[in-house]
């Protein structure tokens, strides 16, 4: 059964016109009920994660500072969120849903966390929107408890992994794969184990031709035990903080590539939502909603 890590605290209140569509957190598992895609026992509720799964990732004095809301006001800013103890309650409640999710992975083949993704969070700080990494989290979750050793972590959000990049630096346990825009933010990258910038404006030809010569081969390569998929739909060329010109139709299709060469890898795989910020709600619920569709259809 694919199991989803949900709880309503995703969807945290923010300013009005604030560019983040927190939004999206209650209306796709909303969506996923109402079109049949799931059912209620699809989904679980994550609590706290034990501090020292955070600690393995960030350091110890971000991880205090966070949790006591002792940040300056250009780290709060740099954050993009108004900082508070739900926020932060948050942030680790997403973190847990990931951990939990890379049991449920091992159990099933795949698991979802309808939040996550949060790539721009560095070991000593977080950015544009990211508090906790909770796919870097979660990858130390199960090195510690000694369930995967070589890890692989496929991030197809437009934007360049860069927190996790620079929390995986230099260990050979654990590679970094970062397909994004060239163009888009953050503008000076960091160094993940492969990346590659996708030139502004590639439509769904290109950006799919880039990765079917790419993934395959670098699954045998790397030959992990664990994956972690980060699935952002900001690749479309509706998105307002995206460079590329993909359609729903082209990321879907990217979402069915990856998920087909995870399952005949047979090597289990934990997947976070990561980013979209279309005009149009319903078009990114949608873009969501597919790789939802996609994993029951090819692995249940």
């Amino acid at each position: 059964m694919l199991k989803i890590a949900y709880h309503p605290i995703y969807k945290h209140p923010l300013p009005e016109g604030h560019r983040f569509p927190m939004e999206k957190y209650d209306l796709l598992p909303k969506q996923l009920l109402h079109e049949g895609t799931c059912t209620e026992v699809n989904f679980f509720e994550p609590g706290f994660p034990e501090e020292k799964y955070l600690k393995a990732v960030h350091t110890a004095a971000y991880v205090d500072n966070l949790k006591k809301l002792n940040l300056d006001r250009k780290a709060i800013r740099k954050n993009g969120f108004p900082l508070s103890q739900e926020l932060v309650d948050r942030e680790q409640i997403i973190a847990q849903g990931t951990i939990l999710g890379c049991q449920y992975a091992i159990e099933n083949g795949i698991s979802f966390n309808i939040a996550g993704g949060t790539h721009h969070a560095y070991s000593d700080h977080g950015e544009a929107f990211c508090l906790l990494n909770d796919q870097a989290i979660g990858a130390r979750y199960l090195q510690a408890n000694e369930l995967a050793q070589k890890i692989l972590i496929v991030d197809l959000d437009v934007h360049q992994g860069n927190g996790t990049a620079e929390i995986f630096q230099g260990d050979d346990s654990v590679f970094t794969f970062s397909m994004h825009g060239a163009g888009n933010y953050p503008f000076r990258k960091e160094v993940s184990d492969l990346d590659i910038a996708v030139p502004n404006k590639s439509d769904d030809r290109i950006y799919l031709a880039l990765l079917k010569e790419t993934l395959p081969e670098l699954i045998k390569k790397v030959n992990p035990d664990f994956i972690f998929y980060l699935s952002g739909v900001d690749i479309l060329e509706t998105d307002k903080l995206g460079r590329l010109s993909c359609t729903v139709e082209g990321c879907k299709e990217r979402d069915r590539f990856a998920l087909e060469c995870f399952r005949d890898s047979e090597i289990p795989v934990q997947v976070s939502m990561g980013g979209g910020y279309s005009p149009q709600i319903k078009t990114i619920i949608d873009a969501h909603a597919n790789t939802y569709r996609l994993a029951q259809a090819l692995y249940f």
